[in-house]
């Protein structure tokens, strides 16, 4: 099945209304520099098409590389994305874009790739949710972090990845939700630490249910605190562009504060129409703290290069309006 190979091309060039999409984010060893390359494809009534969108978490730039559906190639079992003449694989990416104003070229290798941890009731992030049938929208986690080699040049300037941190994840369906909060870093003080949050309201049914999922990685320990996992949002409130965030399961707590800084505008799909226009952030700031029930610290780190969205609706179901 393909739903244990999340980062395998879930979909069909012949889908309607479909979009899917693969998000690579590198950071330089220096964390001077951070570039996320989103490569996917967009079936909706209006636009057929594939395209890479690519990110400066620096400068907040966003650019859109569109190409015919025709120029997509995805394989169905393994990671192995062709766009044009760019390709993004386990290995790699090797990157050749090009518009009327943009040049982007560079090869990029992995090492070290840390997918998300599996098993056959939890197939991935979205744990036993990943069976569940009619959801919009799907997840996964394809590396937690890996280590960069290579350079990547763009208008002729440039930027040297050797020795930085990468990481992967995606998404695939209909539509993303209404509304969501999405946090990711795995460039903390301590090197082999990755982590990741997001809430959602996810229609369902004709109904809806507000659904998260999180993990925190610290070297060979791993902790999960999902809605599937029976974990729990014991606050969460966002304001001057901080977030705080307590979640908890029924050993630990873990306490996230996040700074949203400069945000670029990304497109989202919409019925497989990649027309929305969201805000995201790839140079955040972030402090995590791991306790027991009993306020004993576990873990504290903090990390730079974080990528955050927050679409505020998603705001109301946690916090009581101000008068």
């Amino acid at each position: 099945m393909k739903l244990f190979r999340p980062w395998a091309f879930q979909g069909s060039t012949r889908r309607r209304n479909y979009f899917e999409g693969w998000y690579f984010k590198q950071v330089s060893a220096n964390r001077e520099t951070v570039y996320s390359f989103i490569p996917g494809i967009s079936l909706s009534k209006d636009s057929k098409h594939s395209f890479v969108q690519v990110i400066n978490g620096i400068t907040s730039e966003v650019i859109y590389f569109q190409y015919p559906v025709s120029e997509f190639k995805a394989s169905v079992k393994d990671l192995n994305v062709r766009v044009g003449n760019s390709l993004f694989s386990f290995d790699g990416i090797k990157l050749d874009l090009k518009n009327e104003t943009q040049e982007i070229k560079g090869e990029l290798s992995f090492d070290s790739v840390e997918p998300y941890p599996s098993s056959r009731m939890n197939p991935g992030i979205m744990g036993w949710y990943s069976f569940v049938p009619f959801m919009e929208c799907k997840h996964g986690v394809v590396s937690m972090g890996h280590n960069l080699e290579g350079i990547v040049s763009v208008n002729s300037v440039e930027h040297n990845f050797n020795s930085g941190r990468g990481y992967i994840e995606k998404d695939w369906g209909t539509s993303f939700p209404e509304s969501w909060i999405w946090l990711h870093c795995n460039t903390f003080d301590t090197s082999d630490t990755s982590f990741t949050f997001s809430v959602a309201k996810i229609p369902w049914l004709g109904s809806f249910f507000i659904g998260f999922i999180s993990y925190l990685k610290v070297g060979k320990l791993f902790y999960n605190f999902s809605t599937w996992s029976n974990a729990n949002i014991v606050s969460l409130k966002y304001r001057d562009n901080n977030l705080d965030i307590s979640l908890a399961n029924k050993d630990l707590v873990l306490d996230v504060k996040a700074t949203n800084n400069l945000p670029g505008n990304l497109r989202a799909p919409v019925k497989g129409s990649m027309s929305r226009m969201i805000k995201e952030t790839v140079d955040g700031s972030i402090r995590i703290e791991l306790k027991n029930h009993s306020g004993h610290s576990l873990f504290k780190d903090t990390g730079i290069r974080a990528g955050m969205e927050i679409i505020h609706k998603m705001l109301g179901y946690f916090e009581i309006p101000q008068p």
